[in-house]
């Protein structure tokens, strides 16, 4: 913010300590550091004031729910577009392969080729529910909050203090 070196900060403290003096040096300092503290505090009084004038908590709030609901449409989107995908292209049920259907039909079926197809079944039906599991999981962990409610906090806290101290 101010770009003061040390070598700045010690000259200005030589030339305080000889124009005001050891004696009362100690106690300009302390009065010095009140009356910035309380200009410090009525600037902050009057940023909030001109932000709770033109309802900047509003439009910041407007803003999230915005981008909330950006975010929902785009995940509609997607799943949209993943069972418009779904009922295009359906999953392939098991079907029996040329040799098997031509077995049964002429009454020849043998008992390997239908031990075959149980863990051939099995499989599928642990892949369908892996996919309805991966499906009823959250898409993404809770959003991290945004600075604006980060800041809604920090001032929350500071007046609370203040109103303690």
């Amino acid at each position: 913010m101010l770009d003061i070196s040390f070598m700045e900060l010690m000259l200005v403290a030589i030339v305080g300590l000889l124009v005001i003096g050891p004696e009362r040096l100690p106690e300009t300092l302390r009065t010095l550091g009140l009356w910035l503290g309380r200009l410090s505090r009525s600037f902050s009084n009057v940023k909030a004031e001109i932000e709770k004038e033109i309802g900047m908590d509003e439009v910041k709030r407007q803003l999230h729910n915005e981008a909330i609901m950006e975010q929902m449409k785009r995940i509609e989107n997607e799943v949209q577009e993943s069972v418009d995908e779904a009922t295009i292209n359906p999953p392939q049920t098991n079907t029996p392969a040329a040799g098997q259907v031509d077995a049964a039909e002429s009454g020849e079926a043998e008992e390997a080729p239908a031990a075959d197809a149980a863990p051939a079944n099995q499989d599928a039906d642990q892949a369908d529910a892996d996919q309805s599991a991966a499906v009823n999981e959250p898409a993404s962990a809770p959003l991290p909050p945004t600075d604006a409610e980060l800041e809604a906090e920090f001032e929350r806290k500071q007046r609370q203090q203040r109103s303690v101290t």
